[in-house]
């Protein structure tokens, strides 16, 4: 039983109540306590704030500077072609809210290297779910500065990864120089496949919100879209932000 949940909580999130791992955690109550701020509301955001919201995560900030394009709604299926103009941040939020009104959900500005530590300052979690080096860079190094953890994910082409970083592993260590990394308005994607790196992200995020499960920390999950192969590869670093490679 969970009795800080009112009755109408108790039936929402009934089923993953249900999970034996969950509920004896007292996950639920951790989830509901905490912040969560998501940098980047596309193809790997839109799940993740959908899912987060509607596993009861008590605050969700939303940052992104983009407009709904229409070559977005084939993978973005949190968009529909009225938002089109739009911004992301916008209609994410709004989704976010009309799925769970326990959630408080709040937007905040495209975050770069000038506003990552005033951001990151007021949550519990980052989420990186954006689609360049630079945004990805800025978060890694003010979640560096504040020795915080974050939940990474990347997908392209065919292609997905998942991890979670922190002070002694960080996305420099692994990713010292992206090179020729291509987004997907250079690389394509196939539409399902930001939907299922975005799940695994959110699940990530509630792992370490609840205290459940194995965190991917050291760890990068890889999808291959085409053969449907996963694998989990050990990451190694010296800390802080060098040395590091799979």
């Amino acid at each position: 039983m969970t009795p800080s949940l009112s009755r109408t909580e108790l039936r929402r999130y009934s089923r993953q109540l249900l999970v034996p791992e969950w509920q004896g955690a007292g996950a639920q109550e951790r989830v509901q306590r905490a912040a969560v701020l998501v940098v980047g509301a596309g193809g790997l955001g839109g799940p993740v704030i959908l899912q987060l919201a509607g596993a009861g995560v008590g605050r969700l900030v939303i940052a992104d500077g983009d407009t709904v394009d229409l070559s977005n709604l084939h993978r973005q299926t949190q968009f529909s072609l009225a938002d089109v103009g739009r911004p992301k941040a916008e209609v994410a939020a709004a989704r976010a809210q009309a799925l769970n009104p326990f959630v408080r959900v709040e937007m905040a500005p495209r975050l770069d290297a000038g506003n990552a530590d005033t951001l990151l300052a007021g949550v519990d979690l980052i989420v990186d779910a954006t689609d360049n080096f630079e945004a990805r860079y800025a978060i890694a190094d003010a979640c560096g500065r504040a020795q915080r953890e974050w939940v990474w994910g990347a997908a392209s082409g065919t292609s997905g990864l998942v991890s979670v970083f922190g002070p002694d592993l960080g996305l420099r260590d692994v990713f010292p120089d992206p090179g020729d990394a291509a987004s997907c308005d250079e690389a394509g994607v196939l539409g399902p496949l930001p939907n299922v790196v975005g799940g695994v992200m959110a699940l990530e995020a509630l792992k370490l919100l609840g205290g459940v499960g194995e965190p991917l920390r050291g760890r990068l999950w890889t999808f291959d879209a085409l053969s449907g192969r996963v694998r989990v590869l050990h990451l190694r670093g010296t800390g802080g932000q060098a040395g590091g490679r799979a």
